[in-house]
């Protein structure tokens, strides 16, 4: 466990007397394989809608879609009510569900220019369905957005290993592939303090396995074919695990965020010849013409520079520069703007270039990337582009159409559900099928906020939250000075009152934030909640996609 993990989980059990684990989540133990999802509005695929159908799903098949159908006897009838079902996302690369290894000691070797291939990162050999976790909270993380397949790929550099086509749930490692060795996984990052440490390095050394890979198999079926007069060929795992690719029977896939990255891929493929695939790609466009002629299959990265925000602070700084200044700083930051905007306007330029695309969420933000799928929408991505990028197209790019990426007769049952249309910013996924079983989402509803309501919180609050390792209560202090708030948290473990920031109350929604710093360690938490009367709910955040409901009642003045 890292240093973050470790003090988000002394957090978790000392520390936050607002805190539970993120949002509770139920595998539900069927009496039957049998479902009707009943008065759903289903989008078999893009731009192919049943409004207020229903779904059957038998022995993890869906078995009929469309309006009129009979319900079977033994079914669990989910009552959808207006809510919109979806095939359920595929994630084009990630390490979602793969164990991380232990760190090993990286001591000096003798001879740095000639280390093992181990030491080296050259383990094409290596298989990612055994390292497989079912219980791995990235797994349940990007299920609970509707990510139902996912392609994974093992820890490492250069060549880390072959890679696995999965389901988001199951109930062992086994269960959970779909297809084995789909890839092989190559990043271009070379060794620490041996060869390959550069580049360059890194690129030469992916030409010499490659060839030599190449002459290997050509003389074992020279060898075969002919066994008299010719010395025993010599077995090498490394390079035997390369010959399916030699003989273009499984594609590379890259990791290739940059520019720079996707510009060397390309030149190994055409020097080499192999089948390659781009994966978590950036900042591609300059050059989408140029991927779209190599016939390489491409997966964009959901990840997204953070939003370029107006600074109100930096703003009055500003007031006291001359004109120059701040022409210059004014330039400055519309720059920021425009090179962040491009990131976002990625995806809809592939859409406008014909390019067949999917989405990875390898290094994403899990919490952010509904966020950023509507910012990619709103920057020219349409819709239907987005859902196909999630749907068909990885389908289709993983040679997974026959059983994924619509809602059809005979597909496997891969579904997510929510409330409204899955781009709204305020959808929350419902339900979500995985080889037709069901995980429900415990969604907890808090009152909506009135803008005009006149509330008093100065004052101090007791605070009431239900964490999985009990009862948690705190304090919460507010006071007003003109129209701004101040405030304190306290109580539970804490060894002493924290300073709230960011106190902010718009009618009756109260926000607030405040930090915990350890070392060079700080989890930042928010909170916001509707104030009603002398009692308020909402919710707190902190860490990685972490969540928790809180409660709070208005001690009596004294």
């Amino acid at each position: 466990m890292n240093m973050r993990s470790r003090i988000v989980s002394i957090l978790l059990t000392l520390l936050l007397p607002l805190s539970v684990l993120g949002q509770d989540e139920q595998v539900l133990a069927p009496v039957t394989r049998t479902y009707a999802i009943t008065n759903v509005n289903i989008v078999q695929a893009p731009g192919r809608k049943i409004d207020m159908g229903t779904i059957i799903i038998k022995d993890g098949l869906i078995r009929a879609v469309g309006k009129g159908i009979a319900i079977p006897a033994d079914a669990i009838v989910v009552k959808a009510d207006s809510m919109y079902a979806y095939a359920g996302f595929i994630d084009g690369l990630t390490r979602a569900g793969v164990n991380k290894p232990k760190e090993e000691n990286r001591d000096r070797v003798k001879d740095p220019g000639n280390p093992t291939p181990e030491r080296a990162g050259i383990t094409p050999w290596n298989d990612v369905r055994f390292s497989l976790n079912p219980s791995d909270k990235g797994l349940e993380e990007i299920r609970n957005l509707g990510f139902t397949t996912a392609q994974v790929v093992p820890y490492g550099n250069l060549f880390p290993g072959q890679a696995a086509v999965i389901l988001s749930g199951g109930k062992g490692a086994d269960d959970m592939v779909l297809i084995g060795k789909s890839s092989l996984y190559s990043e271009l990052t070379g060794a620490n303090n041996v060869y390959p440490a550069t580049l360059l390095g890194v690129m030469a050394k992916w030409r010499e396995l490659y060839r030599q890979a190449a002459i290997s198999k050509s003389y074992e079926a020279m060898y075969a074919s002919n066994r008299s007069g010719l010395e025993r060929p010599v077995s090498d795992r490394n390079l035997e695990a390369l010959y399916p690719v030699v003989d273009q029977r499984m594609p590379v896939i890259f990791k290739s965020e940059r520019l720079l990255d996707v510009n060397h891929v390309l030149t190994l493929k055409k020097d080499l010849g192999f089948s390659a695939v781009l994966a978590d790609v950036k900042d591609a466009w300059p050059i989408i013409n140029t991927i779209k002629a190599s016939g390489a299959k491409t997966f964009l990265s959901i990840d997204l520079p953070e939003e370029v925000k107006k600074d109100e602070k930096k703003d009055k700084k500003d007031e006291g520069l001359n004109a120059a200044a701040k022409a210059e700083n004014e330039g400055l930051e519309k720059r920021k703007a425009e090179a962040v905007q491009q990131y976002a306007a990625q995806a809809a330029a592939f859409q406008k270039a014909g390019v067949v695309f999917g989405f990875s969420t390898m290094s994403a933000k899990t919490k952010d990337i509904p966020a950023n799928l509507r910012r990619m929408i709103a920057a020219g991505l349409t819709e239907d582009a987005a859902l196909a990028a999630l749907t068909t197209n990885p389908a289709q790019l993983l040679g997974l159409s026959d059983r994924l990426g619509t809602i059809d007769n005979g597909k496997m049952a891969n579904l997510v559900i929510s409330d409204k249309s899955y781009f709204n910013e305020k959808a929350k996924v419902r339900y979500v099928f995985v080889d037709g079983v069901m995980f429900k989402m415990d969604v907890k509803e808090t009152k909506k906020g009135d803008p005009n309501a006149k509330v008093d919180i100065e004052g101090t609050w007791s605070t009431v939250t239900e964490t999985q390792q009990g009862r948690a209560d705190g304090k919460l202090t507010f006071k007003k000075d003109g129209s701004n708030y101040s405030g304190k948290i306290s109580g539970g473990r804490l060894p002493s009152p924290i300073d709230l920031t960011d106190v902010s109350l718009d009618g009756n929604v109260l926000t607030f934030k405040y930090s915990m710093t350890f070392g060079s360690n700080t989890i930042a938490v928010s909170g916001e909640v509707t104030v009603d009367g002398d009692s308020f709910k909402g919710t707190v955040s902190f860490g990685q996609n972490r969540t928790a409901p809180i409660e709070g009642t208005k001690d009596p003045k004294n």
